[in-house]
């Protein structure tokens, strides 16, 4: 072979393909070292996410998109290695992220709203809520949206960002809670009599607490005559139990009295001609 096809093949051997070799051979080793590491990062935030006890669906879901984001930045990293520009690559990327997210803006709101949910535990799967316009017992917390059964057994499914941007009652926190009556008297009724006798059928209602005391008392005085406050207080699970219980009571104490009907009062002005 000629002298200067050996020099010819020995120079394109050095200034390229041994160069080409050396990144192939770093790429391979990045794929395999970069997939150690994502596996070994995926394993530690399966873990963390695990301790935390974080919702299993949002645990899944959080960790396939963790492995879709170090996968691109390894494929990006890989194509730096082999001397392909990446410049134009990270704004294609860049552009596709922007273009999504405002075309799941929603979607996104909502998912990060039922991520916050879900840390800060401002409610859990069993509690009687109302939030969103909506009161009813929350049967899951999902990634996008919160399902709730109503009082009425509607199933009802409100976006978490709705849902965390409201007010949010949560009546199974506290262990008991005020039912709020009131009682109607007649101008003429004995008011203190009227008290203690309310008092002692609330006192016979199942599951009305004695401590604290059912409270009765003047709320107000209308036309019709003074109106009463009457709050007995009970168990959350017993709420309605002891609403429509308390005002049999109301009413069996009203009638036990004898006391006149509730009526506003009419004056009638005589003209004399």
């Amino acid at each position: 072979m000629p002298t200067d096809t050996l020099q010819s093949a020995e120079r394109l051997f050095y200034l390229y393909l041994l160069p080409l070799g050396w990144k192939i051979l770093g790429a391979i080793v990045l794929w395999l070292i970069g997939g150690w590491i994502i596996g070994l990062l995926r394993a530690m935030f399966r873990k963390a996410m695990s301790i935390r006890h974080i919702d299993p669906t949002l645990a899944r879901y959080a960790d396939s998109s963790l492995s879709v984001v170090l996968r691109i930045i390894l494929v990006i990293a890989l194509l730096s290695v082999l001397g392909v520009a990446t410049t134009s690559f990270a704004a294609l990327l860049a552009a596709v992220g922007v273009a999504i997210g405002l075309a799941w803006s929603g979607l996104l709101a909502n998912f990060a709203a039922g991520v916050f949910l879900i840390l800060l535990r401002p409610f859990r799967t069993g509690d009687m809520i109302s939030a969103a316009g909506v009161t009813g017992e929350v049967k899951e917390i999902g990634l996008f949206a919160t399902t709730l059964d109503t009082g009425d057994n509607l199933r009802t499914f409100v976006g978490n960002n709705k849902l965390f941007s409201d007010n949010i009652v949560n009546y199974s926190t506290n262990e008991y809670r005020r039912v709020d009556l009131t009682a109607q008297l007649a101008g003429t009724a004995d008011i203190h009599d009227a008290i203690v006798r309310i008092r002692s059928k609330l006192a016979l209602v199942p599951n009305v607490m004695v401590e604290p005391l059912p409270f009765v008392d003047i709320l107000e005085f209308t036309p019709a005559g003074p109106k009463l406050a009457v709050r007995p207080f009970c168990n959350n699970r017993d709420y309605w139990q002891v609403y429509f219980d308390s005002n049999q009571a109301i009413l069996a104490a009203l009638l036990e009295g004898h006391y006149p009907p509730a009526a506003p009062l009419t004056y009638v002005q005589q003209v004399q001609g």
